[in-house]
């Protein structure tokens, strides 16, 4: 793997209907406004003010007095000596001396040290990515399994979503997400968001062949981390499998399952809609079983689910079958629980 010192992860810069220089040319364009004010005013009232040099006020005199006059430098050799020219410098000066002095210091923040701390900060954050999830695509099926993610308790700062959209990574990041503008079927891209310390990888990327070839990318660089992947068509899902997805999901598959279920009963659909959101009063999990459940039915669960399924060796057993009857040390365990009784499953685990 290449070293990652001179790739950069970079954060979601908010669009902004001026641009950067554009925002600079304005900053500076108002300092120096100011300034050429006050030297209109210096000039209208060069007679309150003595030159000690030659006793004469030029009008080059009076753009050096207003220069260190409004930087504080003070020199001395010119200096206002009538009262109205002391009021101008104590009403008028004073106030646009403070103003450019906000508007310079204001400038530095925004374009040298915000820019370099936020650098910092991404690099630090790109460091410590670990057991992180990793989103390739936010459009509807990504932002929704993100939204899903949030919901059933994953903390956004552990989920990293790279997309090309700048609008699709504003809302990302407005959900707490680590964003990074970038093509994901790059390796450099892939590095960068750390990919083989990834928990897992959910891959949206639109288009069929796009996301097959992300899957390949993540593959070659994460031979180890679980891979899901959206297809729309149905060909491709075997293709997707041999890319190196350990799922494959066909939206418009199971739109058809919900379809055909709706005709065979009137709440099929809505129980079938129920299971797939943490939102519903149901609920599917997928977990190992617990040591207590060694040697137990599938119908003994220590959460009080219902299981449905055990998978043994990456074979899947039904509830029915034999294997179900004794647990062993390494099954995964698929049970239906009450969204509240997952959500304190959940807790447990996490502590």
């Amino acid at each position: 793997m290449k070293p990652l010192r001179n790739q950069r992860f970079t954060p979601l810069r908010r669009a902004v209907k001026i641009p950067v220089w554009g925002d600079l040319g304005i900053r500076l364009g108002i300092a120096f406004a100011l300034v050429f004010v006050v030297v209109l005013i210096h000039y209208a009232d060069r007679d309150g003010l003595v030159d000690n040099h030659d006793g004469h006020v030029s009008f080059i005199d009076v753009v050096y007095f207003t220069m260190i006059s409004i930087t504080t430098t003070g020199f001395g050799d010119i200096a206002p000596v009538s009262d109205r020219a002391r009021m101008i410098e104590a009403l008028i000066v004073t106030p646009v001396r403070i103003a450019v002095l906000f508007i310079f210091v204001g400038t530095a923040y925004n374009f040298i040290i915000k820019r370099t701390w936020e650098k910092f900060r991404m690099a630090r954050i790109q460091s410590q990515l670990s057991d992180h999830v990793v989103v390739l695509g936010f459009g509807v099926s990504g932002s929704e399994a993100v939204e899903e993610l949030i919901e059933r308790g994953t903390d956004p700062a552990t989920i990293v979503v790279m997309d090309m959209s700048e609008a699709r990574l504003e809302q990302a990041e407005s959900m707490g997400c680590n964003v990074i503008q970038a093509d994901a079927t790059r390796d450099e891209n892939m590095q960068a968001v750390r990919i083989d310390k990834a928990q897992s990888v959910l891959v949206s990327a639109g288009r069929d062949d796009t996301s097959i070839l992300i899957v390949l990318t993540v593959r070659h660089l994460a031979p180890k981390v679980p891979i899901s992947v959206v297809v729309r068509a149905a060909d491709n899902e075997l293709l997707a499998r041999q890319a190196g997805a350990d799922n494959v999901i066909n939206p418009v598959r199971f739109t058809g399952l919900l379809l055909a279920g709706s005709a065979r009963g009137a709440h099929i659909a809505e129980y079938l809609s129920d299971l797939a959101s943490v939102t519903g009063r149901v609920q599917l999990v997928e977990r190992p079983v617990l040591p207590e459940e060694i040697g137990k039915p599938l119908n003994k669960l220590a959460s009080g689910g219902r299981g449905m399924r055990i998978y043994r060796n990456g074979v899947p057993c039904g509830f029915w079958e034999p294997e179900a009857a004794c647990l062993q040390a390494g099954d995964l365990v698929v049970e239906i629980l009450p969204t509240d009784e997952n959500t304190v499953l959940r807790d447990s685990e996490n502590a």
